[in-house]
């Protein structure tokens, strides 16, 4: 596992994901800073987003229907709501360039790269406890 999170991220965003794993979290939490961190879960961890995050981090800039064929299973509509979130929030560009058929080009943006980066330690994390969460989930299971 430990060559696919090196496959993935840099060794600094997997050194600072391993730190930020060891260290308590903070007692005084600003409400902005909460209220904006479960807006951003709420948008973010949806399926559509982190597959259209993933995509951008590893091919950069494609089109509209590019994203469309690589991302199983998505509509049309819900492609187009995910991209204006993701742009809203900053975390790609929108660029449009005036040709006929239309050509709509996605990027991140370096908010969007650093999200990407963040997952990381969710990445570290449950590679140090797939073991664990496999046993608890079997043990679950084998109640019934």
């Amino acid at each position: 596992m430990t060559n696919l999170l090196e496959n993935r991220f840099r060794a600094d965003d997997i050194a600072q994901a391993e730190r930020h794993l060891a260290t308590e979290s903070p007692t005084d939490i600003d409400p902005r800073v909460e209220r904006l961190v479960n807006e951003l879960i709420g948008r973010i961890a949806d399926k559509w987003t982190l597959l259209v995050l993933e995509l951008l981090e590893e091919k950069g800039t494609l089109r509209f229907t590019e994203i469309g064929r690589q991302v199983e299973g998505i509509s049309q509509k819900m492609l187009t709501q995910t991209l204006r979130h993701m742009e809203r929030d900053g975390l790609l560009t929108r660029t449009v360039h005036p040709v006929v058929p239309p050509r709509v080009d996605y990027a991140l943006t370096p908010l969007g790269n650093s999200l990407s980066a963040a997952f990381c330690g969710v990445w570290v994390w449950a590679e140090r406890h797939r073991e664990t969460v496999e046993a608890a989930r079997a043990a679950f299971d084998a109640r019934d």
